[in-house]
């Protein structure tokens, strides 16, 4: 006979670390930043990875459910481009990504734009840049 389950609020919780969740900020930053049609603008330096942040308001309960999670993503673009497009891209990748795989709701995505990156900035482009 085997033992009857224990149900889930009597199992424990597990606690993901702010810095897990920043890391997987970061990485679903960068695959935004990889799928959009953006993709290859700027100039001879390829950007630094995306980096982030998270402060975590509400940790989720036992039951694995209810978290809250604020992240600050900081990103580098190429310019020129539509850099609102991709901040919108980075903000629904981040908060699909983490609700995915921590189950943690994201209200809050903040986009820092720490550097653009052009070829027309280094010499190698002509024209103006407008």
């Amino acid at each position: 006979m085997a033992p009857e389950p224990v149900p889930a609020p009597e199992r424990g919780a597990t606690r993901i670390a702010d810095r897990v969740i920043a890391k997987i900020a970061a990485q679903a930053a960068h695959e935004a930043l990889r799928r959009g049609p953006w993709k290859g603008h700027g100039g001879p330096q390829a950007p630094q990875a995306p980096h982030a942040t998270v402060i975590v308001r509400k940790p989720p309960g036992k039951d694995g459910d209810g978290g809250q999670a604020r992240v600050r993503v900081a990103v580098e673009l190429g310019y020129p481009s539509d850099i609102g497009a991709q901040c919108g891209a980075v903000r629904r990748r981040v908060t699909a990504r983490v609700g995915e795989l921590t189950g943690m709701a994201v209200p809050d995505v903040i986009v820092d734009v720490e550097r653009l990156h052009s070829a027309h900035l280094h010499g190698e482009g002509r024209g103006r840049v407008r």
